[in-house]
């Protein structure tokens, strides 16, 4: 079966791509505007370590215009983006429930937050990796849905009750993903087959 993208509709396209580029992980984004804002991005993905960013695709609401995160973005430049596990999963599901830009998810949810940076928004108690990051730049793709943001990453906080060995910064974390339209949590590791010293 091969797939002719110029005649997919582009929602047959998007469910093509989550159903393929697998395991997606989750950008629980707080960012601060009229009101505090949290919502779920799995179209994410690292882009450098030097400088540290990190890449976060935004659409934008029914009427056209953005969601409350990208225009947050554009105001204020800082975000927090939070990696999901078990412990958060049903309140980043609920989340992603479209709101009034008035109404606050922290506050419909009943997600209890803690400050951690003071230039930064809060985040979720209990929270095991978070990237303190602030807005780079925007990637203006023709015709696009959506809009690719550049965060460039200032701090990370990882829970120290989950680094296994601080020396080579191994984490045991269950971190939730996106599979298709279901989300899952990593599965067992697979040790790769060792490649020898060469010669």
């Amino acid at each position: 079966m091969l797939i002719n993208f110029d005649k997919t509709e582009p929602i047959k396209r998007y469910f093509w791509m989550a159903s393929t580029v697998v395991p997606r992980p989750i950008a629980w984004v707080l960012t601060e505007g009229e009101v505090l804002n949290i919502a779920p991005f799995s179209f994410f993905t690292p882009l450098s370590s030097s400088p540290a960013t990190v890449m976060v695709s935004i659409g934008h609401r029914e009427d056209g215009t953005p969601k409350d995160t990208l225009r947050n973005l554009r105001e204020t430049k800082k975000c927090v983006i939070c990696i999901v596990d078990e412990g958060h999963f049903e309140a980043m599901h609920l989340s992603s429930k479209g709101l009034r830009a008035d109404e606050s998810e922290i506050d419909a949810f009943d997600i209890d937050t803690q400050s951690v940076l003071e230039d930064f928004p809060p985040m979720p108690k209990g929270i095991k990796v978070a990237m303190f990051g602030e807005y780079l730049q925007e990637v203006d793709i023709k015709d696009s849905i959506t809009i690719p943001v550049i965060i460039e990453i200032k701090h990370l906080y990882v829970d120290e009750g989950i680094i296994s060995n601080p020396e080579k910064m191994i984490l045991e974390f269950d971190a939730i993903a996106r599979v298709g339209r279901s989300y899952r949590e990593l599965g067992d590791k697979l040790e790769a087959p060792d490649m020898g010293t060469g010669s």
